[in-house]
């Protein structure tokens, strides 16, 4: 065996040799190839720009305005590239001087704020994905979040052709193609695929999905992560698609519009990504390994080699994330008959991240209410709990959810603008915990805040534009007159209609909500997250942090202090901004559920792919009882909340590609209106959720009980 693995490991090592070799001082010419290596090139894209690796390792910048996440190879006569990163699409014919390829895209700002002044920061609405039409390098397509777009002249200008008739955003991948019209393809997170053929008229984004496979106990199919093209021999297109969340191959029959699995493999959980068409194979990546799948036989190969090439570029401390090996010049080449591979979202090559340096990371415990948290003998009790199920963190609110702090703080700004209630003594408590070795989590609830929103005529709030008043949702119900009883006139609004029969009875959601867009708003959040760290919390975590969804009224919300260009994502992006520069310590976020399970931000601006990079942890809230009661719910349906918990956790883990720590809150409460919960709910159905999150290892979870009882959760003891 050990003669074995001796061989493999120099036989790869020759071949790495082989390919990197090259004299002390290379020739770089001025297009980038370097003589010493027969004409290959290799150029990798990371968060710090795009750079070309020689053959000792070493890098040189070819462009480092920003992050780039994908290299695209021009062909033809009018050859080139094009990469695209965080400061939109940019094109080289040399790889020395660049040219911005961003004219027509959706553009957002960012807002800075520093020393009490503001100011901007103009950017092109990230880009999900970008293609170059096979037939004519002149077409491309591109899209946003929730656009697209298309090009005849190499991006110069880019034409918007609309988006889904879906107001969610959550789109992963494009392509286009002549077929023979020009048809353009769009992958949707929880709506699928898509297409246009924008020169026939009346087209219009069509749906058809027939072959993929649905999310269980859905009608929807689950995502797909990657469509490409390849022309036939004979210049035909050949469409492929591959998904995000099951390991599987397709390709399209445009002339029955339905797509054929290709292939599969056993995994019960997965991603494909990245598929490149070469010659005689379909090049793609899959988790630790690039594979390719023979055009001819549809047989598998797994590349250790590639793998190799492409840590041994990155090196020790940088992360890829995508990568050129071109031999398109190279007459002796090394690597069969391909010339070029070009491959993206390379953080699927990772080793499982190791967190053990993240204080965050692996840590499970608690929420505690702070009434419990004041009173010594309920505590107490808590922490005997803790002990029993192997717990080592608690989580307690800095600001609650009425927008009170609970401490007392010692910087004026936060004794001006915040209320305080029923302080704990935070310097005792913190100290107390760090004796015990339980990690500290303070709570701070960002955009709900009923004690803010009412302080200077309601400076901090949203606004109604119909009133002219700070803006709260409700709800509306029609009855008749006779019908309202007395103790409905004492709890509701009662308003007349056109009808003297009916009368209508206003509920308002007992929710305050501050202004996402205030700069003022977030250095408060700033200035209590500072203090909470100073005085001995090991992490703050961020809840509420979006915007209201709620209320037949929501249309008459406005925000003031919303600058131009500014959307949802953009200003939680500058908050996360402004306060990730300001605070030290680990930032965790609470999320929706279905905004972890699905690649959408849908009504709260909450898009893990754009938050991701701000933050150390995210938490989903995936408890079962807040999904729709059958989903996941197939034989056998107890199972339900393990499916809830291991599946969300993995697809919150791929949709950030691998960048932050998972961490859901898992359902340690009983919801009676949830017809699940009434008929499963039991320690079993809390017991579930734990082994799943487990086995999915991606670093740990927090029971929530808003009243703090704790019975049902499992006892458990830590590796």
């Amino acid at each position: 065996m050990y003669k074995s693995v001796f061989a493999a490991v120099i036989a790869v090592s020759i071949v790495i040799y082989t390919l990197f070799s090259c004299s002390k001082y290379p020739v770089v010419r001025s297009d980038g190839l370097d003589e010493s290596q027969g004409g290959q090139r290799i150029y990798i894209g990371t968060n710090e720009g795009l750079f070309q690796i020689d053959a000792a390792g070493r890098k040189e910048a070819l462009w480092t305005e920003g992050s780039v996440r994908k290299i695209l190879s021009v062909p033809g006569d009018n050859n080139g590239w094009f990469i695209l990163g965080s400061e939109g699409i940019f094109f080289s014919s040399d790889l020395r001087n660049w040219e911005e390829r961003n004219e027509g895209l959706t553009k957002k700002v960012i807002k800075v704020y520093e020393d009490a002044n503001k100011s901007f920061l103009p950017m092109v609405q990230e880009i999900k994905d970008v293609k170059i039409n096979p037939t004519d390098p002149n077409i491309m397509v591109c899209a946003t979040k929730d656009r697209m777009f298309l090009t005849r002249d190499q991006g110069r200008t880019w034409t918007d052709i609309g988006r889904l008739r879906y107001v969610t955003n959550g789109i992963k991948s494009v392509a286009s193609a002549f077929l023979p019209e020009l048809t353009v393809f769009v992958s949707h997170s929880i709506y699928g695929i898509h297409y246009l053929q924008p020169d026939v008229p009346g087209s219009t984004w069509t749906y058809f999905n027939d072959g993929i496979e649905n999310l269980e106990s859905t009608t929807n199919p689950d995502e797909v992560a990657d469509i490409s093209v390849k022309l036939s021999d004979s210049g035909t297109p050949e469409i492929y698609i591959s998904q995000t969340f099951r390991r599987r191959i397709y390709k399209l029959d445009w002339d029955k519009k339905v797509f054929n699995l290709i292939w599969r493999d056993n995994a019960r959980f997965g991603t494909v990504d990245s598929l490149f068409p070469a010659e005689k194979d379909l090049y793609f990546l899959h988790e630790g390994t690039v594979s390719s799948l023979n055009f001819s036989d549809l047989s598998k190969t797994d590349h250790q080699l590639f793998n190799e090439i492409i840590r041994s570029a990155a090196g020790k401390d940088t992360r890829l994330n995508c990568i050129v090996i071109d031999n398109s010049q190279n007459k002796n080449l090394q690597i069969g008959e391909l010339q070029q591979i070009i491959l993206s979202e390379l953080w699927l090559l990772d080793e499982p991240k190791d967190n053990s340096g993240n204080i965050a990371d692996n840590k499970e415990g608690f929420f505690l209410p702070m009434e419990q948290v004041l009173n010594r003998n309920t505590l107490n009790g808590h922490l005997e709990t803790m002990r029993r199920a192997g717990l080592n963190m608690v989580l307690i609110d800095g600001k609650d959810e009425q927008g009170r702090l609970r401490f007392t703080p010692n910087h004026p700004t936060l004794r001006s603008m915040g209320t305080v209630f029923s302080p704990l003594d935070l310097d005792a408590f913190t100290a107390e915990m760090k004796r015990q070795g339980i990690y500290t989590v303070a709570r701070i609830v960002v955009f709900k805040d009923q004690q803010l929103f009412g302080k200077e005529n309601g400076r901090y709030a949203v606004w109604n534009a119909r009133t002219g008043s700070a803006w709260r949702g409700y709800d509306d119900f029609r009855r008749r007159s006779s019908t309202i009883t007395d103790d409905e006139r004492a709890r509701f609004q009662v308003l007349p209609t056109n009808d003297p029969e009916f009368e209508i009875l206003r509920s308002y959601y007992n929710e305050h909500w501050l202004d996402p867009y205030s700069e003022e708003v977030w250095e408060y959040i700033a200035l209590i997250s500072i203090e909470l760290y100073e005085r001995g919390v090991d992490e703050i975590q961020y809840d509420y942090i979006r915007f209201p969804t709620d209320g037949h009224n929501l249309g008459d919300a406005r925000f003031r202090w919303q600058d131009p260009g500014m959307d949802m994502e953009s200003a939680l992006l500058s908050f996360f901004r402004h306060v990730r520069n300001r605070v030290k310590a680990p930032i965790s976020i609470d999320i929706y559920g279905a905004n972890g399970w699905y690649r959408t931000g849908a009504r709260t601006g909450q898009e893990v792919e754009l938050l991701a990079p701000w933050v150390d942890v995210i938490c989903p809230m995936y408890y079962p009882s807040h999904f729709e009661q059958n989903f996941l719910a197939q034989h056998p349906a107890e199972l339900r909340p393990w499916r809830i918990y291991y599946h969300g956790t993995l697809r919150t883990a791929r949709i950030s590609r691998g960048q932050v720590i998972i961490r859901p809150w898992a359902q340690a409460f009983y919801l009676s209106i949830a017809s699940y919960d009434r008929q499963y709910y039991n320690p079993d159905y809390v017991r579930r959720q734990i082994e799943a999150v487990r086995e999915a290892g991606t670093g740990g979870y927090t029971y929530w009980n808003n009243i703090g009882r704790y019975g049902d959760i499992p006892n458990a003891v830590r590796n």
